[in-house]
């Protein structure tokens, strides 16, 4: 990718459909395209007509994998839909979902958002099945589980291998009749569930649902399995022994949900200006005008302006082409990616004392470049304010936050952060501060990656690459 290394890389997205009259691959084709954003590697869909299942997976954006000759041909009334940001398994074609695999009872495909952190004990009793994984995937491991666990039907299966399982996972899967979907007891990664004229659809924003002409009903409710056929839906809960809180991620609301999305009952644009609101009062600052790194921190700019009582402008140009092309830029061009990224406006930006507003500092290497960019077109002053705390501490939960001895905040306190990156000042939003925007009970959060405390017990020494030289 030519995106700056130093970003917070998205979750996955997940889709589920089940139309006896439209199309359910064209219309995973569209949900996908609006959770795009989550996902840049790879994407799939199979679609399931009764009797058999079709899968086509590929490298790239969903505009780049799907053509209409192919959604014509993947036909049925039901399916599932992915698109991929690698948490476990490297970016190669063998690891893009939906996975699918066969077993006695049939064929079963499964996509997936999250991860998990009781790996090693699924891939050993995989094992144990003699089974010989061809991915390098938690998501795999768990369709084979499915696919081989004692039952009479596939819903007592999924129940059976679901309460084995910890950590971050939303899952959709599909049975040639039948399409299933399921959250974490913790309910970290959102799921909701909508309603199509004539069906239902799961997705992993409620973005999704809009594209797709689909009514938002709920959230699927942490613990809980979907199963959706011609008849209806059943709801179920899998979890016989529930975790005695939530632990929904607060990176989805401050940087991996599209700002239209309702995350947690909340708006999240609206969420990310009073966040911005909350950074004002917390740290303000004498300056010309608020600016934004745009696109995610736009919103929190714009609060904070209110809140400041300061003006608010635009001085960097996203090129929203640049994320993801498969035509590499020299060397050079690699080490200086915020060139590709942005452009920045010297008209606007010469001579101003700038408050700067940005979502999160992760290595600590794009932001020295933005920062310099500023300066370079004439900024007088550039003062850096962060809707986000220091990230301190990796995510086991589907996030691919980078090594947690990479992260600036790890290693060195705000000053320090402050000098490196070059700014004036430097002020990150309190974790305080970034609860009461968010609007839901701190015991309902994940901010493991701010004070290092998980929801559930984690092994920080397992990587997104362990099962990849455990399969060589």
């Amino acid at each position: 990718m030519t995106v700056p290394s130093g970003e917070i890389h998205e979750a996955c997205g997940v889709v589920a459909i089940a139309s006896q009259k439209a199309e359910p691959a064209r219309l995973a084709f569209f949900a996908l395209y609006a959770l795009q954003h989550r996902g840049q590697e790879s994407a799939g869909i199979c679609t399931a007509d009764g009797h058999s299942l079709r899968n086509l997976t590929g490298m790239g954006l969903v505009s780049q994998v799907f053509h209409e000759r192919d959604l014509a041909k993947l036909g049925g009334q039901y399916s599932i839909g992915h698109t991929r940001y690698s948490t476990t398994g490297s970016s190669r074609a063998e690891n893009a979902q939906p996975i699918l695999v066969s077993s006695e009872h049939g064929s079963l495909a499964l996509a997936h958002n999250g991860n998990l952190v009781n790996v090693d004990a699924i891939r050993a009793e995989v094992e144990r099945l003699g089974i010989r994984p061809r991915t390098s995937t938690d998501s795999e491991l768990v369709a084979h589980l499915i696919a081989h666990a004692p039952g009479d039907d596939w819903s007592s299966r999924m129940r059976h291998v679901l309460d084995t399982l910890s950590g971050a996972f939303c899952l959709v899967m599909l049975t040639r009749d039948r399409v299933y979907a399921a959250r974490d007891p913790w309910g970290i990664r959102p799921l909701v569930l909508g309603r199509l004229p004539d069906g239902w659809a799961v997705a992993s924003e409620s973005c999704a649902l809009d594209t797709i002409g689909a009514q938002l009903i709920r959230e699927v409710l942490p613990g809980e399995l979907l199963a959706i056929d011609r008849d209806g839906i059943k709801s179920e809960q899998f979890s016989t022994s529930p975790p005695p809180r939530r632990a929904a991620c607060s990176f989805e609301h401050i940087y991996f949900a599209r700002p239209d999305s309702l995350v947690d009952g909340q708006l999240v644009y609206a969420t990310r200006e009073r966040m911005g609101e909350e950074l004002a009062r917390e740290h303000p600052v004498a300056a010309d005008f608020v600016m934004p790194v745009p696109d995610s921190a736009t919103p929190a700019a714009i609060g904070f302006a209110r809140a400041a009582g300061l003006p608010y402008r635009e001085g960097l140009v996203k090129n929203r082409y640049i994320g993801r092309t498969f035509i590499q830029p020299h060397q050079a061009q690699r080490e200086f990616g915020v060139d590709l990224k942005f452009n920045p406006l010297p008209e606007v930006l010469r001579g101003q004392r700038i408050a700067l507003v940005d979502d999160s500092i992760v290595r600590g290497t794009t932001t020295p470049r933005i920062v310099a960019m500023l300066r370079r077109a004439g900024a007088a002053e550039v003062h850096l304010r962060i809707c986000a705390p220091p990230i301190r501490h990796a995510c086991h939960l589907g996030v691919d936050t980078a090594p947690e001895d990479t992260l600036i905040a790890n290693a060195h306190g705000i000053d320090e952060i402050r000098a490196i990156v070059g700014a004036d000042s430097l002020g990150y939003l309190s974790l305080d501060g970034l609860i009461a925007a968010i609007g839901l009970p701190a015991d309902n959060l994940c901010n493991a990656c701010f004070h290092g405390r998980y929801p559930m017990p984690i092994d920080a020494t397992t990587d997104k690459l362990a099962l990849e030289r455990a399969r060589a």
